[in-house]
């Protein structure tokens, strides 16, 4: 026997052999179809008895197999069932002769056969034959099952009458010796008559009985003739026989023990022998093996033909552990006979189909590695193929999962062996795949993606080879290419640099012809191989959505109702709180994107390759919202660490968008990499809001661009900064073009200000402007200019603590400060009493040659278009930057009294600070020219200011409850008055440039004090006429009416009052006359009396002065010391000098 069967197991000992073939031409549709329906019927209970009866059915069977039917009965043949088209009468006599050559090839061992005739009606078919059964097609057969009960059943009559006549034999010593095909020319000569030989006679005929009567579901029986065939073939060392006995004995055991079988398929048997429930107690006991047999029992034949005595008292069957024994014993006799290596390998795999029920794989693999080494005759390549599948399954079978992928893929190699005309590339593919479990190798990347390395990375890399290699031959580039992206990215670790080389240069040139894609690929078998996403070139440690920059930034209107208010929880930390990476990758982000506009998403890449990487077509993968992806091309240097690289897109449509990776073409594979399948990559959230379309500005202006950047501790960020230089009082226009650039129409404009310098004083608007006209220019359509002007005036401090020019009279005030050492003194005079402090830089407020820096920010505020209508706008800043130089400086200011009580003298000392002839001139006074360092005063005669008619705004009242604040705000309130009636101008004229000088940071409050009109107002009219500066007339000898007029401008009621008129003249040497009773005569009294006056009120006294003489006389009105004038401040009581002069009479 050459052609092992690998599919045997234990119980097949037990089934009847039938070959079904085709007779003639049958299509293998139609012979399938029939043949399945013929092997459903694998089991049939024996009429009127327990016994069940067991089929076996092969469509192919070799006839030299059939040969060893005598050593072991399940393998003869013994019945054949032939399936034949014929469709007319005249074909019938050779068919019928064909079914008869087909019974000749097995007719030596048959017991009965049957011909399915389809096609074939009329009078032939209608002649009952047992032999033969008509159908008229193959759909029209249903009595085809019903058909194989009784050919089964003439089958069991004819295994019966064998198996009765063998063990009731009566042919006293003359016992047939069985024996297998090679034996036979080895027993030629031998003495029969010898008690060795007969003894050799009954042990095998004893086996052959056990063999039938475990054929016709005797079990019991089959154990005790097995029993005792072991005893009789041992005695005479017949080891070929004894094997088979052996194994008949572990068979029977096998089929005792376990009823659901141990080859996989055929499913759970139900026994019916009635002996069996009885014996099921003690299937695992050690003596269950003990044979106890009388030998009284035995005839002298050695064959009792009742045995039931012997079944009642045998404990024949053997415990699970004796089975693998025996089958051990059995092999090893078998293993003596090179023409049993067939029948030696079978007994291995049955014996390893039982151990792998019982758990027992080591056991397993010694029998397994027995078979590997059993030599057989020269095998064709297919039954290599078959050899090889079936010790992987077996393998599989004992939980041997590398070893069954080691034979498995030695049966795909063998498919494609050179000695094979036609490779089977097909079969040796799919082979190659089933192997790929043992090696723990998957074709779905995800399950490489965590966790570490499973399986042996040289071994799985060289299996991937073969699969590209497989695939090429196939003639399928696309698996070729999904297998060499697979190993690229799962075995990436693994490859040494020259590797890398190679198989990226390998896909090269796969992806030529076909290139990667992310689509399902379909196997031949039926199973689908997933996309490979490139997910390590580059692999991407880090992904951050980017906010827009900050002039595109949208910005929500803040809700009047207060409705924006935070909704978050009171507690600083929650447990409640799930903390999860998924749901952390998956929060919306605080910010949001705007539809139309380009947004941006940072990607951290590192290429690990060893050469250079180029990277095509790398774009966003996005979900929920219209996204247009504007995919980057890059080339990431060799091993370049982390390399930053921004992905951009433009929303097409709003609402809420999920980046949900990015996709990337390397070496000509098309990737899209999911975030999801990236354990290792960080990121702070891919969900963002889309908001409705909004305008875009762009500014641009008259001034240059700034080389410097703001105070970075303002916070704010500017889209331009712009720098120019003033000179302190100096005022320039900005001209600003806002360019409405997005798609959508500009329709809001707001401009505010923001001054980032704090630690300057600024007095004035630093920046003003009107909004009205630019705002005449819209809505601005996209692509329009519209023209903005801003009004940049420096005013800081004009200030110097310096006196650099002669005090002045006793009654002058310098202005306060810290005396400090200033550059200039060496160009005007140097001064030995002044002692030099060095405050800290940047502290020196009167310093000359110190430039101020200011910097402010302008804010255009700015909506329009969809997202206008849904509350959003946009800011654009604009930052400025001025540098103040100084121009004049004010070292001191002084008041003198002028002639009139409503008039003062302010003196200041101008220095001029700059480079350059300075000319200043105020209101009403003549220029005044100042070289480069030099210093001058400047007298400038100024009215008198009613401070206390100022209103103050409830607001102001409100903002500084602090007295000293709202002190304060009112000096500089005061100041700012004063500095407008001066209107102080410096002029360049070399330079053409003009500003402004002002002296609202010297006056302090003693200044201020001189500069204001007393909260009395006393008003002298000398005949009705107000005497102040000039000198009244009147004739000599006419009375002159005096008035004297009080206004109360304070808030609280003052008086009464005494007044005292003292006339007096004047002799220009210092020397004032007061006794003038002679040339002055007052009509009444020369003393007045003011009654009480009121809060705004009014009062007045009257008298009357005659002249004598003619002459310029002067009237000294004193207040009379009382309680009334006593607790007023001196400065109320400043009445007008009264010049009265004296004119002759006309003749």
């Amino acid at each position: 026997m050459s052609v092992p069967d690998y599919m045997q197991c234990a119980e097949d000992h037990q089934t009847l052999l039938v070959v079904v073939q085709p007779v003639g031409i049958v299509s293998e549709e139609n012979f399938f179809k029939i043949y399945k329906r013929i092997s459903s019927v694998s089991q049939i209970s024996v009429r009127d008895s327990q016994r069940v009866l067991y089929i076996r059915y092969r469509h192919h069977y070799p006839p030299e197999n059939n040969e060893w039917g005598d050593f072991q009965t399940h393998r003869k043949v013994v019945g054949l069932i032939t399936i034949t088209d014929c469709f007319s009468a005249k074909d019938w006599p050779q068919t019928f002769e064909k079914f008869h050559v087909q019974k000749e090839i097995y007719g030596s061992t048959l017991y009965d056969s049957r011909l399915f005739v389809f096609g074939l009606q009329g009078e032939i078919a209608e002649q009952p034959r047992t032999d033969v059964a008509f159908y008229p097609n193959y759909e029209d057969c249903q009595t085809v099952e019903k058909r194989i009960e009784d050919f089964i059943e003439s089958l069991f009559i004819v295994l019966e009458s064998k198996r009765l006549d063998r063990a009731t034999d009566k042919s006293g010593d003359k016992i047939p010796l069985l024996c297998v095909p090679f034996e036979k020319k080895d027993f030629v000569g031998l003495d029969t008559d010898s008690r060795h030989y007969k003894k050799r006679c009954q042990g095998r005929m004893r086996k052959h009985v056990g063999d039938l009567c475990l054929q016709a579901g005797m079990l019991q029986d089959s154990l005790v003739h097995y029993h005792m065939s072991v005893e009789l073939l041992r005695s005479v060392n017949d080891f070929l026989w004894l094997g088979a006995a052996l194994e008949g004995l572990c068979s029977a055991s096998v089929i005792y023990h376990y009823p659901g079988g141990t080859g996989g398929e055929t499913g759970a048997r139900r026994f019916q022998g009635s002996s069996l429930p009885a014996e099921a107690a003690n299937r695992h006991r050690p003596g269950a093996q003990e044979v106890l047999i009388d030998p009284g029992a035995l005839t002298t034949n050695g064959i009792n033909p009742d045995t039931s005595a012997e079944i009642g008292r045998a404990k024949n069957c053997l415990s699970p552990e004796d089975i693998i024994d025996k089958y051990k014993e059995a092999i090893s006799y078998y293993s003596k006979y090179k023409n049993a290596g067939v029948i030696e390998l079978e007994a291995c795999v049955k014996a390893v189909r039982v151990l792998a029920i019982q758990k027992r794989s080591m056991e397993a693999s010694e029998f397994l590695q027995n078979a590997v080494y059993i030599n057989l005759r020269q095998l064709s390549e297919e039954e290599k193929i078959q050899r090889y599948s079936i010790l992987s399954e077996l393998y599989e079978l004992i939980g041997f999962h590398r070893k069954s992928a080691f034979f498995k893929r030695v049966a795909a190699m063998q498919c494609v062996a050179p000695s094979i005309a036609e490779p089977g590339w097909r079969a040796c593919y799919k082979l190659l795949l089933e192997t790929l479990p043992g090696y723990s190798l998957s074709l779905d990347p995800k399950d490489f993606s965590k966790g570490t390395h499973r399986g042996w990375a040289a071994v799985q890399m060289r299996l991937l080879h073969e699969l590209v290699y497989a695939s090429r031959r196939m003639g399928n580039p696309a698996l070729s290419v999904r297998h060499l992206s697979f190993l690229l990215q799962t075995m990436l670790d693994f490859l040494s640099d020259q590797e890398k080389k190679d198989v990226t240069q390998s896909l090269e040139n796969y992806t030529c012809k076909c290139p990667g894609t992310m689509e399902l690929l379909t196997l031949p078998g039926g199973p689908t191989l997933p996309p490979v996403p490139f997910t390590k070139l580059p692999i991407v440690r880090r992904v951050k959505l980017l906010n827009l920059p900050a002039s595109l930034r949208p910005q929500k209107m803040k809700s009047l109702l207060g409705q924006n208010v935070s909704t978050k929880s009171p507690f600083i930390y929650s447990p409640i709180i799930a903390h999860n990476r998924g749901e952390e990758r998956n929060k919306k982000i605080d910010f949001q994107w705007v539809q139309g506009d380009v947004c941006e998403v940072q990607l951290m890449v590192y290429n690990p390759m060893p050469f250079e990487l180029r990277v095509e077509n790398m774009g966003l993968l996005t979900s929920g919202v219209e996204f247009e992806s504007l995919p980057a091309a890059l080339s990431l240097p060799a091993e370049s660490g982390l390399y930053p690289v921004t992905l951009v897109g433009v929303p097409q449509t709003t609402g809420t968008i999920t980046v949900n990776g990015y996709h990337t073409t390397v070496f000509g594979v098309f990737s899209d990499c999911l975030l999801d399948n990236l354990p290792g990559v960080k990121t702070s959230g891919s969900t963002v809001e889309v908001i409705p379309a909004l305008p875009r500005l762009q500014i641009s202006t008259s001034l240059p661009r700034s080389a410097h950047s703001l105070q970075p501790s303002s916070g704010d960020e500017t889209s331009t900064n712009v720098s120019v230089q003033l000179y302190n009082g100096e005022t320039q226009q900005l001209v600003i073009k806002l360019e409405n650039i997005g798609m959508e129409p500009l329709e809001k404009l707001e401009v505010t200000s923001k001054i980032l310098t704090t630690k300057e004083k600024l007095y004035g608007d630093f920046l003003s402007w009107n909004l009205e006209e630019t705002l005449a220019q819209f809505p601005l359509q996209p692509g329009k200019v519209a023209t903005f002007v801003v009004n940049i005036k420096v005013k800081l401090d004009f200030s110097c603590q310096e006196n650099l020019l002669q005090d002045l009279s006793d009654d002058g005030i310098s202005v306060s400060g810290f005396p400090l050492c200033s550059p200039f003194r060496q160009v005007v005079r140097p001064r030995v009493e002044s002692k030099p402090v060095n405050p800290p830089e940047g502290s020196k407020p009167g310093d000359p040659s110190h430039v101020k820096t200011l910097e402010a920010i302008l804010n255009f505020k700015y909506s329009g278009g969809p997202g206008h209508v849904e509350g959003y706008y946009r800011n654009l800043s604009l930052g400025l930057h001025v540098e103040a130089e100084p121009s004049v400086f004010f070292t001191r200011v002084s008041t003198l009294p002028a002639t009139s009580t409503r008039q003062c003298h302010l003196l200041l000392d101008v220095f001029n600070s700059t480079e350059h002839e300075l000319t200043v001139s105020a209101r009403g006074n003549e220029e005044l020219i100042l070289h480069a360092g030099e210093c001058q005063r400047m007298a400038i005669q100024v009215d008198k200011f009613n401070f206390e008619s100022f209103p103050e705004s409830p607001g102001e009242k409100g903002q500084f409850a602090n007295p000293q604040q709202l002190e304060e705000e009112r000096q500089e309130a005061r100041g700012l008055e004063i500095d407008s009636k001066l209107d102080v101008h410096g002029t360049h004229p070399s330079l053409k440039r003009r500003g402004e000088a002002s002296v609202e940071g010297l006056l302090n409050q003693l200044v201020l004090e001189h500069l204001q009109l007393a909260p009395l107002q006393w008003d002298v009219l000398v005949d009705g006429q107000p005497c102040d500066c000039e000198a009244a007339a009147c004739r000599v000898g006419d009375p002159v009416r005096l008035e004297v007029r009080l206004t109360n401008r304070s808030p609280r009621s003052v008086g009464p009052f005494a007044l005292t008129v003292a006339p007096f003249q004047d002799h220009q040497n210092g020397v004032h006359n007061y006794d003038l009773h002679d040339a002055v005569s007052f009509v009444g009294s020369s003393t007045f009396y003011l009654d009480a006056v009121q809060p705004a009120g009014q009062s007045a006294c009257l008298g009357a002065l005659l002249f004598l003489y003619t002459g310029d006389f002067f009237l000294h009105i004193r207040f009379h010391q009382d309680s009334a004038s006593k607790d007023l401040p001196p400065s109320w009581f400043c009445l007008p000098s009264v010049h009265v002069r004296a004119l002759e009479a006309p003749a």
